[in-house]
């Protein structure tokens, strides 16, 4: 079993477990730089209840990855469980709590319209049906047993292709794929386009120039010049907190993002945003009806906590969250920043997972250990820590890295679990045990 997450221990043993980590800092000659807000920490300090990880044989990690889906993506701050915990006591009707927490997350978020979504995923897929509903005369369609004979092309650049499709394709529509400019008004042209789709961070990813690329501003202009809807798949995209509005005021009509990643809410959560009369489409085409969003059921719990966890996130201004992060990049950097060949730098992507990340450069040939070895060595000691997928490969979603760079994602690390982060890499790259 792996040892006690020092967020889950009683008040006394996470006292001392900051009294072990200051003077691990001290004996490296480390600047104490513990002191970080808890504020971004999550859960709770104690949780009554019994450990189900520890009971399963579930092995807990220290998740210096990020956001990933297959690491269970964030943990909801104290509030929002707190918030989800007393949602679970009291039956609602499904419908109205939709409704109502619609209405509420479009007055905070400044946008006329807003669902709670079974994740972005699940977002893609109602924001697909309530485009085609709308395209094909704004009565319900069976989807996708009914999409044939009905207008159903969704235009994507070529560049902007995903595994995401997939949602897109669950309602029966298709892709019209596009490179070039002409392309891109030949097709909104013909008369048969019911959405565009537009991925965010594509503009991000290596070897892909933005300039070979359809600016969003561009974009949404000729979609507009011919009545198509535009969504923007914005999943991972925030912080900046200022993105949860940025895009509806550009003019896109729908907006999907993720609930479980920066927002913090539940990782089975998400958003639709936009304009109302596409999200009240979409409304028709989710649970608790009998649309193509019935099997993306969002429990009473979700769509709370997902409210709760959006009142969490704007109770925060962007300097502090960024500052947090950043001053858990600087201690691990600090950590092995003395050992021979180590160079470390910060760098935050400027779309998606826009928070610091930490570069730790390193020649095999000097420390005896090659990065995936390390990795390794990591995964397999106790407590496991995932890092960054990116490390040891080439440059990707603006994180440049390379063969021999491990990536540390700080954004998701409990109280404390820096120190061990950085003690850990240290260890590996000193030949220590």
């Amino acid at each position: 079993m792996s040892r006690l997450n020092p967020a889950e221990s009683s008040p006394l043993s996470r006292r001392r477990f900051f009294q072990w980590t200051s003077s691990l800092a001290a004996t490296l000659g480390v600047v104490p730089l513990l002191q970080s807000t808890e504020a971004l920490a999550a859960p709770a300090a104690a949780v009554s209840g019994e450990d189900y990880y520890a009971k399963l044989g579930v092995e807990k990690i220290i998740n210096a990855a990020g956001t990933y889906t297959t690491l269970t993506a964030a943990c909801m701050p104290a509030t929002v469980v707190a918030a989800v915990q007393k949602a679970a006591l009291h039956p609602v009707r499904l419908h109205d709590l939709q409704v109502k927490s619609g209405e509420y997350l479009a007055q905070r978020l400044k946008c006329e319209g807003a669902l709670v979504t079974s994740g972005a995923s699940g977002a893609i897929t109602l924001a697909t049906a309530a485009c085609m509903q709308a395209a094909n005369g704004n009565r319900p369609v069976d989807l996708p047993q009914k999409a044939e004979g009905l207008k159903k092309q969704v235009i994507v650049q070529r560049a902007h292709r995903y595994g995401y499709d997939h949602a897109i394709f669950l309602t029966g529509a298709r892709i019209t794929e596009v490179v070039t400019l002409d392309e891109y008004k030949a097709a909104c042209a013909k008369g048969d386009a019911v959405m565009t789709n537009f991925f965010n961070a594509a503009e991000e990813e290596d070897g892909i120039a933005a300039t070979a690329q359809i600016g969003r501003e561009e974009w949404l202009r000729i979609a507009h010049e011919h009545n198509i809807p535009c969504h923007i798949d914005a999943a991972a995209d925030m912080p900046p907190l200022s993105n949860l509005w940025k895009y509806t005021g550009m003019g896109f009509d729908l907006v999907s993002f993720s609930g479980g990643k920066g927002i913090r809410g539940p990782q089975n959560a998400g958003l639709l945003l936009g304009k109302k009369k596409y999200t009240d489409l979409a409304h028709q085409n989710n649970n608790p009806g009998e649309g193509v969003g019935r099997g993306m059921k969002v429990a009473k719990e979700q769509i709370v906590g997902m409210v709760a966890a959006i009142d969490w996130v704007l109770s925060h201004t962007e300097e502090s969250m960024q500052g947090d992060y950043q001053k858990r990049a600087d201690l691990i950097a600090s950590m092995v920043k003395n050992v021979p060949s180590v160079k470390t730098e910060t760098v935050v992507p400027k779309i998606a997972n826009h928070v610091p990340h930490l570069l730790i450069r390193f020649d095999p040939a000097v420390t005896g250990i090659t990065t995936s070895e390390l990795v390794n060595r990591l995964r397999t000691e106790q407590p496991s820590i995932e890092l960054n997928p990116n490390t040891g490969h080439k440059p990707n979603q603006g994180i440049p890295s390379d063969a021999n760079t491990l990536v540390v994602g700080v954004w998701m690390l409990q109280p404390g679990e820096d120190a061990i982060v950085g003690r850990r890499i240290r260890a590996a790259l000193t030949k220590k045990a």
